[in-house]
C-alpha cells in the first residue's frame, strides 16, 4: 500500500460473492414491511419501514466476524522492518494482529516477493527496480540494517541482514492459522501477477471455500483492471479496492455502487473519511479500511465514524483502541 496514502448494490443477494454462499458474510436482519401490507399504516410509516429494511439488508461486516479487524500495515511495521518476517512475527505471534498486509512485486523471474516500493532503495543496501533483481540476487540484500537507523529506540541488532520473503514463503510459515490483506498492482506493471498469486494461495489451500468465507483471504487494488481480472479468474475471492488521496472525495453514490458490483470493500486514505461518507459507503454495502492511521486519538474517531478496521504499523495500539471501547460500553 502506498507510503501515507493508501473504494454496491442495494439488494440483499449482491451482498454474496458470485459463487460463496450467503453465509460468506455476516449480515444484520432487516425488519420487513410485511405489516404495511397488511394493516391500514400511513405513507410515511411505510416509507419508515421500507428505509429500515434497505439500510439493513445492505450491512455488511468483516469476514472475520470482528466489530474492528486490525490490519498490520507491512507487518508490525512500526516496530520492526517493514515486509520481513520480523514485522510479520510481532504482528501475528506476538500482537495477535487480525490480517497480515502484504504489498506484493515480482523479479525478474517471475516470484512474488513481498516489498511495497517497485524499486529496493528505501528499505535495503541495494538499487534499482525489484523487477530487474532474480530472486537469488534480491536474497542477497540486507533489508533490516536501514530500519535500525531510523529507529534507534526500535533497533534490533538481529535484524541486521533481514531477507526479503517470497509469498510462497510468508504463506509456509504462517499457514491457514493466519489471514492475508494482499495487494496486487495493476496488470500492466506485472503481466501474469493475478494468475502467479491465485497459483500460490492455491498451493496453500487458501482458495478452499471455508478459507475464503472466513476472510483468511482478501486481495486489495488500487487498480480497477487489476481487481476485475482477479474477480474473472476467481469469483470467490474478496475484493478490496484501494483510494488514492482526494480520490473518495470526487466519488459519488453511484460510484460507490458501482464498485460494491466487484468488490466487498474500499481503502481510503484515512483523512478522506468524515462520518457522512463512512456512512454513505455502508449504506452501499462496502466495508471500510482506513489507511494508514497511528495514533490512537485518530482510531477512536475513526471507529465512532463507523469504520470496520484500520490499517496501521501499530497494531497493539489499535487492539487496545477497541478493547478500551468495548469495557467503555460496560
Amino acid at each position: 500500500m502506498k507510503q501515507a496514502n493508501k473504494i454496491i448494490i442495494s439488494s440483499i443477494a449482491a451482498l454474496t460473492l458470485s459463487s460463496l454462499s450467503t453465509t460468506s458474510f455476516t449480515e444484520a436482519a432487516g425488519l420487513g414491511n410485511s405489516n404495511a401490507e397488511h394493516h391500514d399504516t400511513t405513507l410515511k410509516q411505510q416509507n419508515t419501514n421500507t428505509s429500515t429494511q434497505s439500510d439493513n439488508q445492505n450491512e455488511i461486516h468483516n469476514l472475520t466476524g470482528e466489530k474492528f479487524t486490525t490490519i498490520a500495515h507491512r507487518g508490525a511495521s512500526g516496530y520492526a522492518p517493514e515486509h520481513t518476517f520480523f514485522s510479520y512475527d510481532k504482528s501475528h505471534n506476538v500482537i495477535g494482529a487480525s490480517y497480515i498486509e502484504i504489498d506484493l512485486q515480482m523479479t525478474k523471474d517471475g516470484h512474488l516477493v513481498a516489498m511495497h516500493d517497485e524499486t529496493v532503495d528505501r528499505t535495503t543496501n541495494g538499487t534499482g527496480r525489484v523487477d530487474q533483481y532474480s530472486l537469488k540476487e534480491l536474497k542477497q540484500l540486507d533489508a533490516g540494517s536501514k530500519f535500525n537507523s531510523q529507529n534507534p529506540q526500535y533497533a534490533n541488532s538481529s535484524y541486521e541482514g533481514a531477507k526479503i520473503p517470497t509469498l510462497d514463503e510468508i504463506l509456509e510459515r504462517y499457514g491457514t492459522d493466519a489471514n492475508y490483506y494482499i495487494e496486487t498492482k495493476s496488470p500492466d506493471v506485472y503481466p501474469g501477477m493475478e494468475e502467479k498469486l491465485l497459483a500460490t494461495l492455491n498451493k496453500h489451500h487458501m482458495l478452499t471455500n471455508q478459507s475464503l468465507q472466513n476472510g483468511h483471504v482478501l486481495v486489495q487494488s488500487f487498480s480497477k483492471e487489476s481487481l476485475l481480472k482477479m474477480q474473472n479468474l476467481n469469483t470467490n475471492v474478496p475484493l478490496i479496492r484501494l483510494l488514492d488521496k482526494g480520490e473518495l472525495l470526487n466519488l459519488s453514490q453511484q460510484d460507490f455502487n458501482d464498485i460494491r458490483k466487484y468488490a466487498i470493500g474500499v481503502g481510503p486514505e484515512a483523512t478522506d473519511l468524515t462520518k457522512q461518507n463512512v456512512k454513505n459507503l455502508k449504506n452501499a454495502g462496502l466495508l471500510v479500511h482506513p489507511f494508514t492511521v497511528n495514533n490512537s486519538v485518530d482510531m477512536k474517531r475513526l471507529n465512532n465514524y463507523g469504520v470496520d478496521g484500520v490499517f496501521t504499523n501499530y497494531p497493539d495500539v489499535y487492539k487496545q483502541v477497541i478493547s478500551d471501547g468495548e469495557k467503555n460500553k460496560i
